[in-house]
């Protein structure tokens, strides 16, 4: 209709525009994908169950590290990129809290919840046992190209763990996870600056996507304790 309108005036069929005073339909920016707690808590817990369940060295290694991997990743909100890539100096400090260089070399502090430093304890002590792994300078090494390992290998095998752990794996990925830090984080009571400088974002704008859950908990809060609510 634009153009068509455009087209009258340009050619003198017509003296105005009608369509300039009228706004452009902007098109909404869907929400991001997520997990609820209880598919995550089944996640984790069956990351744990595969550890321990382990029946030979190889199993051992890969069960130990995923469950180290999606430990991390919850407990941090990193970025896949930013979590493979993590160097070795993060499991040995042992803290609760480490700096991590996000995009454009930013730094920013992220947390370790207590299950994700025993499980990347557990994690330093398989890791030492292989020869390969000792002169890395990644936490999670790899015969990569890069030398660490590749996002892409993690992708795959958190589908799989998602599968046994029975939450649908089309609708899981490591991405997925980052988003259900962040709204947990926000059903919880978190403030959205604090989410934002966690979640390395620039821009507070970009962090609003997540503002959904806020409004979600705030129609229950007016719900439970408005004098006039039914």
């Amino acid at each position: 209709m634009r153009q068509f309108f455009k087209f009258l005036y340009v050619e003198g069929m017509r003296t105005d525009d009608p369509t300039g005073i009228v706004d452009t339909p902007r098109k909404e920016r869907p929400l991001p994908k997520t997990m609820g707690e209880d598919a995550v808590t089944r996640l984790l817990e069956r990351a744990e169950t595969d550890r321990q369940m382990a029946e030979n060295d190889a199993d051992r290694l890969a069960a130990c590290r995923l469950h180290a991997l999606v430990e991390t990743l919850y407990a941090t909100g990193l970025r896949v990129s930013e979590l493979v890539s993590l160097p070795l100096t993060v499991a040995l400090r042992d803290e609760r809290f480490f700096v991590v260089r996000g995009k454009g070399g930013k730094e920013r502090m992220v947390p370790l919840s207590q299950k994700a430093r025993a499980a990347l304890r557990d994690w330093l002590e398989i890791r030492a046992q292989y020869a390969s792994f000792k002169d890395s300078p990644f936490l999670f090494p790899a015969t990569s190209e890069s030398g660490h390992l590749p996002r892409q290998v993690f992708a795959r095998e958190l589908k799989g763990l998602a599968s046994r752990a029975g939450v649908p794996a089309a609708k899981v990925s490591p991405h997925v996870l980052r988003h259900a830090f962040a709204s947990h984080l926000l059903q919880n009571g978190a403030d959205l600056r604090a989410v934002q400088q966690l979640l390395g974002h620039a821009d507070i704008s970009t962090t609003q996507i997540y503002t959904h859950v806020l409004e979600n908990r705030l129609v229950e809060l007016v719900s439970q304790h408005h004098p006039l609510a039914e």
